[in-house]
């Protein structure tokens, strides 16, 4: 039956030394590996749509992450008005935008 069951002996006394300093070395480099494919990719992006949004302008067409096409035709602070179809406006927070089309968007839909 020894062959099925292995017999459980008692280790010997086990050294503590580098042990401490061994076992951290896989969460450093866990670390590491989730800070080059999560944290800094995410950040990346973060800052190019807080830029995106900056520099929003009057007439620049957009799409909303609603998925709304329109023109910007006015600007505020947290708000713009966008005009989705001809006298038609809705207001949108600056966040929700979600891309800047080329200009002629519109026009070719």
């Amino acid at each position: 039956m020894d062959f099925l069951i292995q017999n459980a002996w008692a280790e010997g006394a086990a050294t503590p030394a580098g042990s401490g300093f061994a076992s951290l070395i896989p969460l450093v480099i866990l670390f590491v590996v989730f800070y080059f494919l999560l944290i800094r990719p995410q950040t990346k992006r973060v800052k190019e749509h807080k830029t995106m949004v900056d520099s929003l302008a009057k007439g620049d067409e957009i799409v909303t992450q609603g998925g709304l096409l329109g023109k910007v035709t006015n600007l505020g602070d947290n708000f713009i008005a966008v005009e989705i179809a001809p006298n038609l406006e809705v207001k949108i927070q600056r966040q929700s935008v979600a891309a800047v089309m080329p200009k002629g968007t519109i026009k070719t839909l």
